[in-house]
């Protein structure tokens, strides 16, 4: 079953069930990954489209909870809420060793012992690709970075 099937029969099963903000944010990812389907011009996401909807709504959530005064508690609390179904969805997230670990691979794939500066631009363009989905791409950077220096 697709992820937007998926979504659908839980937003029905909320709706079912008299679970009003469940029902809501299940539709909201639904309204997304539509939306995205048109704008695309398909009938159906692959999977990979699916998740960069996904990704694209939990990076907007964040960006929202970390925007939100202190004191709207009841907005914070909706938010997470939203975050916690959405993170249902989204890939095993790659740690910081995990992400090591590709970036020597790519490296090496490279024939690079010691990157620079000016060799970021090639690894990056390498490495994403092997990580696109899996980890975000700040802490790809910064990990990176760390490891230039």
């Amino acid at each position: 079953m697709s992820m937007t099937n998926e979504i659908r029969t839980k937003m029905t099963d909320a709706l079912k069930a008299g679970d009003k903000d469940t029902k809501q944010v299940y539709s909201a990812i639904l309204n997304a990954l539509t939306n995205k389907a048109k704008e695309l011009l398909v009938t159906e996401l692959s999977p990979e489209q699916e998740i960069e909807v996904i990704q694209k709504l939990v990076k907007q959530n964040k960006e929202s909870i970390d925007t939100c005064p202190a004191d709207r508690t009841g907005m914070l609390a909706t938010l997470n809420f939203e975050r916690n179904i959405l993170l249902l969805y989204m890939p095993k997230q790659m740690d910081e060793a995990e992400i090591e670990a590709v970036i020597r691979g790519v490296l090496n794939d490279l024939g690079i012992e010691t990157p620079t500066g000016k060799d970021k631009g090639r690894i990056m363009k390498s490495l994403m690709p092997l990580v696109k989905g899996k980890a975000d791409g700040k802490l790809v950077n910064e990990v990176l970075a760390r490891i230039s220096q």
